[in-house]
């Protein structure tokens, strides 16, 4: 009985209940009003607005870019191993003054057994070139020839030593692996310009796959359809690329359009599989590729005097000369973006350089220097973008004996150029200390030479997102960067 008063006592009337209620709810609405005029005076309040829709489809339909593009292509041209700026680009007088004198400043060694902080000058001679009057070394006679039309950057900074984190800085927008590379960026944005050739072509070397592999042309997290198509390094360049003859001609149009009716039935049944659309629109690319492919990669119909140009006819230069054709040809057909790879990471000089830098620049030097007066001579260069440069450079002192020795990673100071595409010809732009060592006028970091290529493309490296468990996603993040204005036309 006891308890049954007492609960009955502590049961407020619904008249005081609802008082209550009513007194809670107009104190916390004008609070919240109250605190809305505070953020609204102080300028904190956030600006009404509608928040993007993710896209619900994906596939290569060509698409605008936020602004007008300078770029509508690009050629990468990555030296993986980090090639040595103050040995190829950036002379360094005082450098050479100094050598054998013992270095000053801090360094970070990635090999501390062979260690040294003997500065070592360049072996090479540098000689000024065309109406620029940008420096050069001996051993990039053919680069001398183009210096006019390209802008080198002797201030790209990552900051880091090591390869791979380099590698995926200057790709991904920053070092942690599993993020989409810059191609898959620039095909999710702006889709494919040909229907019978992939948006995204990778190269690799005959001799394997660069450092760090397939993350080289990955695409992260979006998908599979926004990754690169690689292209062997020896024939048959794509596998499978023609049916057998018991297929081909009708059968094949017949089996390919009932397949096709298939997969677009199963699509509508399982809405919103980007893996499925993107495997879906890989068969119908690949079926559309058999004769453009074919077309493409067929550099016999070349002349003599253009495939001489890119040293087809002397076997130092033919295996590279001849994929930097291709990249031509699959970019004058509509390819968006080609990057070309070397095996491993043969600018890797820890030992040797005075031997092994010769050989690396005899390869590469005349089919890159090609490529460049090809794209101009075919009036191509102006929306064609090209790209020549590493992960990192290399320190101002010798590794291991002075002599036979070379020279350790440097992600503080490097060179990278380009050409085209809306950057500005014949520019020498920032520079590294009187060693080379580190960038300390007009540094390029990785996120912005990622923003200036957005910039180039149309694009605002801000505003191209990627919607990821609910997050707007970037290639740079937010992360401080900015557009390098400087070596834009």
């Amino acid at each position: 009985m006891h308890r049954s008063s007492t609960t009955a006592h502590s049961q407020a009337p619904d008249w005081q209940s609802g008082r209550r209620r009513f007194l809670f709810n107009s104190i916390a609405g004008m609070g919240s009003l109250a605190l809305a005029s505070l953020l609204k005076q102080d300028g904190l309040l956030g600006k009404e607005g509608i928040a993007p829709k993710p896209r619900t489809s994906f596939d290569l339909a060509a698409r605008k870019p936020h602004f007008e593009p300078k770029a509508q292509a690009m050629i990468s041209l990555f030296m993986h191993g980090g090639p040595s700026h103050i040995d190829l680009t950036d002379p360094k007088p005082e450098l050479t003054k100094r050598d054998g004198q013992d270095f000053s400043g801090d360094i970070t060694f990635s090999f501390i057994n062979r260690a040294s902080k003997k500065l070592m000058g360049s072996p090479f001679k540098f000689q000024k070139h065309g109406e620029c009057g940008t420096e050069l070394s001996e051993l990039l006679p053919h680069l001398a020839e183009i210096v006019d039309d390209i802008t080198l950057i002797r201030s790209m900074h990552t900051g880091i030593n090591g390869h791979e984190s380099s590698i995926r800085y200057l790709n991904t927008g920053i070092s942690i692996p599993g993020r989409p590379a810059l191609g898959s960026w620039l095909t999710y944005g702006l889709g494919a310009e040909s229907d019978s050739l992939p948006a995204y072509v990778v190269m690799t070397d005959p001799g394997g796959h660069p450092v760090d592999g397939v993350r080289n042309w990955s695409n992260g997290w979006m998908p599979s359809i926004y990754q690169g198509t690689v292209i062997r390094p020896r024939e048959p360049r794509i596998l499978n690329l023609e049916p057998p003859a018991r297929l081909a001609g009708t059968l094949q149009e017949q089996n390919l359009k009932f397949l096709g009716k298939l997969n677009r039935r199963h699509l509508e049944n399982h809405p919103g599989e980007n893996d499925l659309e993107a495997r879906i629109s890989s068969y119908e690319l690949a079926a559309r590729m058999q004769g453009a492919a074919k077309e493409a990669l067929d550099i016999s119909q070349e002349s003599k005097a253009t495939q001489e140009m890119y040293g087809l006819d002397d076997p130092a230069t033919q295996e590279y000369g001849t994929r930097c054709l291709i990249a031509r040809r699959l970019v004058e057909r509509g390819v968006r973006f080609v990057q070309l790879f070397l095996g491993g990471q043969p600018w890797d000089m820890h030992n040797s350089i005075r031997t092994q830098l010769p050989k690396v620049c005899k390869r590469t030097d005349q089919p890159t220097a090609a490529l460049v007066k090809d794209l101009k001579a075919r009036g191509l260069l102006d929306t064609t973008l090209v790209h020549w440069g590493g992960e990192i450079g290399r320190l101002p002192v010798t590794e291991g004996d002075p002599k036979t020795g070379g020279r350790d990673h440097n992600g503080q100071g490097f060179s990278s150029w380009l050409a085209g595409g809306g950057v500005k010809a014949g520019l020498a732009f920032g520079e590294t200390d009187e060693f080379g060592h580190s960038a300390v006028v007009d540094r390029v970091a990785a996120n912005d030479y990622q923003a200036t290529l957005m910039h180039l493309f149309g694009f605002d490296h801000e505003k191209l997102t990627f919607q990821l468990n609910g997050q707007e996603r970037s290639l740079t993040d937010g992360r401080p960067c900015r557009v390098v204005k400087e070596i834009l036309a």
